[in-house]
């Protein structure tokens, strides 16, 4: 869950960036000279309650990091379908989550028992995230957001926001910020939660009195499934299913985007060929996904919206999709 943004915002080019990096590089270190950063402080001490000489302190020793503005200005999200899949529906991912599954099957039943999320998802998700918890990031949070929110215009309100709550985080679980580590859009732990989402979505899935998704594998797990849970996911409803298309008009129904709010009824009547299992009323969208020279439909439903909610892109959602139903066979 690296974060929630619109691809057209993430990208901008490699001369914007280098330009960026140019004018911050005057305080790589003790950034907590620079105004923006004073008048964050400031508004922490004011609104939180923290001490302006521990902020300080802090800011004192983070860096603004070139590689980490450079990363957000190459997002795989934005590579065709065709070159997306193969990153995550790889044999050593699916075998991967098999191996997860089998070590981690009672948390897993229980999650999906108590929240109606199904293991495949869970499992794919921490999959796709961190393969698994093996790859959980090397940027420390603290320079990671602070670098978006300070050198990165396009982004800085919403990273700005997310660096407020990663300090009021690390201060309500007695964790250090400086020792926390993640990707480079400041996302922790096996399932990558932001530091707003870990404040509203982490649980106690263990019940040891800590809400810990850095070190406890239950805690990720149950996490995951309370997200889910919170954000719509309705047990026992399907994801999405191949489509086949005829004419011109199925476009139409591809411009409204991946949210479900056109009534299957309406599919018919744009050449869209869907299953007669389900009925006219539900609602649902369509995706047109490149594949080289051509292309592939599916019809997706709010599950599928749901999964987009960890991450607000159709790839992310289909990647995890498709990888749970390959990890989920070979069970």
């Amino acid at each position: 869950m690296q974060f929630r943004v619109n691809l057209r915002t993430l990208i901008i080019p490699a001369l914007a960036v280098y330009s960026l990096t140019l004018s911050f590089n005057g305080f790589a270190k003790g950034v907590s000279g620079h105004a923006e950063v004073g008048s964050f402080i400031a508004e922490m001490v004011e609104k939180h309650g923290f001490e302006q000489a521990y902020l300080e302190g802090l800011f004192r020793d983070v860096e603004i990091k070139d590689s980490i503005l450079k990363a957000i200005s190459r997002p795989a999200e934005a590579k065709p379908w065709y070159e997306y899949r193969p990153i995550f529906l790889k044999e050593s991912r699916i075998k991967g989550g098999v191996k997860f599954w089998k070590r981690n099957a009672a948390t897993l039943k229980r999650a999906e028992e108590q929240y109606g999320v199904p293991a495949e998802i869970i499992v794919a998700i921490i999959g796709v995230e961190t393969r698994f918890g093996s790859n959980t990031g090397s940027y420390r949070v603290l320079d990671s957001l602070s670098t978006l929110a300070f050198a990165y215009p396009p982004r800085a309100k919403f990273f700005r926001s997310e660096l407020e709550h990663f300090l009021l985080m690390s201060r309500e679980e007695g964790m250090n910020p400086l020792k926390l580590k993640g990707s480079y859009a400041g996302a922790m732990g096996a399932p990558q939660f932001i530091s707003s989402s870990y404040r509203h979505y982490a649980i106690d899935f263990d019940g040891d009195g800590q809400r810990d998704l850095i070190n406890n594998m239950e805690d990720a797990i149950g996490s995951v499934a309370n997200y889910f849970k919170r954000h719509g996911w309705k047990n026992g409803d399907e994801i999405a299913f191949r489509a086949t298309v005829r004419g011109k008009r199925y476009s139409e129904i591809v411009e409204q985007g991946y949210k479900p709010n056109t009534a299957l009824g309406q599919f018919h009547a744009h050449g869209i060929s869907v299953p007669a299992k389900l009925g006219d009323d539900t609602q649902a969208a369509l995706l047109e996904l490149q594949t080289g020279h051509s292309h592939e439909y599916w019809v997706a439903l709010k599950n599928f919206y749901v999964i987009t909610r960890y991450n607000h892109s159709p790839l992310y959602a289909m990647a995890v999709y498709q990888l749970a139903e390959e990890i989920k066979k070979r069970m």
